[in-house]
């Protein structure tokens, strides 16, 4: 087996480890209200937690929030205003960012993501703060 290929047999109590970590930062980046689902319900479900939230989003060395600054910036480079909307709303409610932030985040963005995507980014961040905020959006 080299670094690259995946372990043939994992070992089951590992894997379930890796997946309870995983859900644990899943919870911290989304909140608990965030849908999981079983394990061995859904395995697309199961890897994510295990990779994405267990070994990429829970190392040491970054803090969710400065993460979750990079996946902004990344989701308003890709135009994922859907998902960007969920990252700043999140990010609102847990306090990682005020109002006046998230504002700032969206004036930063906006010439690195290019005219034609700032009504958009507009748009998902001020749908995010009026929901935080109590308002209708």
């Amino acid at each position: 087996m080299t670094e690259r290929d995946p372990d043939p047999d994992p070992d089951p109590e590992v894997e379930a480890a890796r997946r309870a970590r995983g859900l644990g930062v899943y919870r911290e980046v989304y909140g608990d209200d965030m849908i999981a689902f079983e394990p061995g319900q859904i395995e697309f479900f199961d890897q994510m937690l295990a990779n994405l939230f267990g070994d990429v989003w829970g190392r040491p060395a970054l803090p969710i929030p400065s993460r979750r600054l990079l996946v902004i910036g990344v989701l308003a480079a890709q135009a994922r205003f859907e998902t960007l909307e969920i990252q700043l709303a999140r990010a609102l409610d847990s306090g990682e960012l005020t109002v006046e932030q998230v504002r700032e985040v969206v004036i930063h963005l906006i010439p690195y993501v290019g005219y034609g995507s700032s009504s958009d980014l507009y748009r998902v961040s001020e749908t995010a703060i009026a929901k935080h905020l109590g308002g209708a959006t």
